[in-house]
């Protein structure tokens, strides 16, 4: 029956973008692009209606409306971004890309907390998003495409970068909530006041028991930040811990298996496991040279430990992997609030990595796979890291319509790689495996040396005061990740990786005019060099990918109680390369986990200042599952309510259904062929409900 609402809500979709057509975003509907604060592209807070590119600023009033139990909640209320749950706080993401899975997924975006990367460049993961204190930020903001010249390498398709609350006031609140599925949260957010000093301690807690068997995660976060405004020096420092033991369920199998509930509840792999522990320190110091010129430099230190069951493979190995990194931002900051504004600086970042693989209990299967899987350890291998790079970034004003933005990066990465065992395709104590070998490979220790140049530059005109177009050219850049470096397969014994490039070009329109806003952007990439695995399981860079896009964001006040916003993507990404897989030439077809469309609506209804409730319809397209385009998700349509009551000055009640209809859908679909077709099962119908408390 709900499908039926499909074509009704697609119209309204293009009927707000007929009627108004941006692709700076900001989610709160009573403010315009002059007033909206964004900080990523200079590491400077700066009005967002000086942005000559897309970027998304998703506010504190609209984090708490969602107030959201995963990352991939929020992100569906943005154009282009479209990040897949799997099971607890893991996912996979995508910002004007694929969905991103196996070689070359992680990395190519920077996942960031008030401007500095969750994990060094060459040691991501891809669900290093659950370490950001997304629960208590101030706001988020979402650059997509190519990061400015302040950032470099792992800010190839965007940028989610988590700003934290400054220590600058005495507000506080603290929430409670419980919810389906033994699910229970308290998020706690307080500032203290001296006469030049802040401090203000946040911290959220976490525990969900799992609609899945034997699934659910219990977590931890913590932070304490410290402002000081001084007669010279201006000071803002943080400290973090988070913490993660997650039950892990894997993918169930077989064609539409998630619309069986039965099904959908099972977990196929009740021994799976996640651990993840996380210590960030940074402080950022600044000071008023003269007039024109301010310094501006922010020392931080990271500590990472991770282990988890690696249940999707054969043999069921867990990974250990850590890191430990020191780094620093530096910048000089000439004429800000003049004509002409530039920033210049350098980078600098060592990290000492680590990870082991070790299976525990012989391969179970065929003979094939029980010969190449041998129990123990597969890989043990550190690695230093160095990266040290040099921007510069001019912002210029030549008249009242008319900015532009330039700026280059170079960047430099090395690595120094140790390896801990036997060389070669063995088992751990070098006895030689039959069928050809051992599946896993470890290269001999080496070196490997990766710089690149990033240019930059874009156009911002301001056709009135309230309306701006702009075009951006960029290019983007990552150099290959460590476990794509070392982590081999088969015969491969050296990993020649280049690094990946992306161009792209992209022009936006953007604007509000009273009652009515609205984004548009267009967008074409091309990408380079990407790395995959091949049909012979080898790390492999000659992938090349076409890109393109339209988003459009547009938002409404329809009465005084009465008010709509909605998104919608329409993307086509595609690889542009010949390649055989399985027979099939890719050239030309869609990558898998692409969907051509997906984008969400919010109606929000407020008849009194103590209510506001909201009706989301959340839609995403159809995707091919595999690279051959023989499989293929259909798709899927639900819809969630939220409602929040002011009972008092200082309190207010709050309840969120998810899934509202009681949809059988997916968060995620797969194909490989030894499983068929996999899933992660949504959740049925969830309700939540909570109190919040000024404090």
């Amino acid at each position: 029956m709900f499908y039926t609402l499909r074509p009704i809500s697609l119209c309204a979709f293009l009927a707000g973008i007929y009627t108004s057509t941006t692709s700076a975003e900001d989610t709160n509907s009573e403010s315009t692009i002059q007033e909206v604060i964004t900080s990523t592209s200079s590491r400077s807070e700066r009005p967002l209606s000086d942005e000559g590119r897309s970027v998304a600023v998703i506010n504190k009033d609209e984090l708490q409306q969602v107030s959201a139990t995963h990352i991939s909640e929020i992100a569906l209320r943005t154009s282009g971004v479209n990040i897949h749950r799997n099971d607890g706080q893991e996912y996979l993401a995508s910002i004007r890309s694929p969905v991103l899975t196996g070689a070359g997924a992680c990395g190519a975006f920077l996942m960031a907390q008030d401007g500095i990367a969750l994990r060094s460049a060459g040691f991501c993961n891809v669900n290093e998003l659950f370490e950001g204190f997304s629960e208590t930020a101030e706001r988020i903001e979402i650059t997509k495409g190519p990061g400015s010249a302040l950032y470099g390498s792992n800010a190839l398709h965007g940028i989610i970068n988590i700003i934290s609350p400054a220590a600058d006031s005495t507000e506080g609140f603290a929430s409670i909530e419980g919810g389906s599925y033994g699910y229970g949260r308290l998020n706690i957010s307080k500032g203290f006041l001296g006469k030049t000093n802040g401090l203000r301690l946040t911290a959220s807690i976490a525990r969900d028991s799992g609609y899945r068997d034997d699934s659910g995660f219990n977590q931890q976060k913590v932070s304490l930040r410290h402002d000081y405004n001084g007669a010279e020096w201006d000071i803002a420092s943080n400290i973090s811990f988070t913490n993660l033991d997650q039950e892990t369920a894997g993918f169930i199998t077989g064609p539409n298996a998630f619309k069986n509930r039965d099904t959908a509840k099972t977990n196929p792999n009740p021994e799976a496991y996640r651990k993840a522990q996380s210590f960030r320190y940074w402080s950022r110091f600044s000071r008023q040279i003269s007039d024109e010129v301010r310094w501006q430099i922010t020392p931080y230190f990271r500590a990472l430990d991770m282990e988890f069951l690696m249940h999707f493979l054969p043999g069921q190995p867990q990974e250990e992997n850590s890191q430990t990194s020191i780094g620093l931002q530096n910048g000089l900051y000439f004429g800000e609030g003049s004509s002409i504004q530039i920033v210049t600086g350098a980078d600098f970042e060592f990290t000492k990595g680590s990870l082991k693989q070790t299976q525990a209990l012989p391969t179970q299967g065929s003979s094939f796979l029980q010969a190449t899987i041998p129990a123990g350890k597969q890989y043990d291998y550190d690695v230093d890291s160095l990266m040290a790079a040099a921007f510069i970034q001019a912002d210029i004003t030549v008249n009242d319509q008319l900015d532009i933005t330039a700026g280059i990066r170079i960047e430099h990465t090395s690595y120094d790689y140790t390896n801990n065992m036997n060389t070669g395709r063995t088992d751990e104590n070098g006895n030689q495996c039959g069928f050809g070998g051992c599946r896993y490979s470890r290269p001999a220790s080496s070196e490997n040396n990766y710089t690149a140049f990033s240019p930059k530059v874009s156009l911002l005109y301001s056709y009135t005061p309230d309306h701006q177009a702009y075009l951006n050219i960029s290019h983007g850049f990552r150099a290959p990740q460590t476990t794509e470096l070392y982590r081999l397969q088969r015969a491969q014994s050296v990993a020649d990786l280049k690094k990946v490039s992306l161009k792209s070009i992209e022009f936006g329109l953007r604007g509000s005019n009273n009652a009515i806003s609205y984004n548009l952007a267009f967008y074409a990439m091309q990408k380079n060099n990407y790395i995959f695995r091949d049909s012979s399981f080898f790390n492999v860079d000659s992938g090349k990918s076409d890109h393109y896009g339209a988003e459009f964001m547009f938002k409404a006040e329809l009465s005084d109680t009465l008010s709509v916003q909605s998104n919608i993507s329409l993307t086509r990404h595609k690889y542009s390369f010949d390649y055989l897989s399985n027979g099939t030439n890719l050239n030309g077809n869609d990558i898998d986990t692409a969907p051509r469309h997906f984008g969400s609506m919010q109606l929000k209804w407020q008849p009194t200042a103590e209510l506001i409730a909201e009706l989301e319809w959340v839609h995403m397209g159809s995707y091919y599952l595999d690279p051959e385009n023989l499989h293929k998700y259909d798709g899927h349509n639900y819809l969630n309510f939220r409602a929040r009551y002011q009972v008092s000055t200082k309190a207010s009640i709050f309840l969120r259904v998810t899934n509202l209809t009681d949809m059988e859908y997916a968060e995620r679909a797969d194909y490989t062929s030894f499983t068929d077709e996999r899933y992660f099962p949504a959740k049925p119908t969830s309700i939540f409900t909570g109190i919040r408390f000024s404090i």
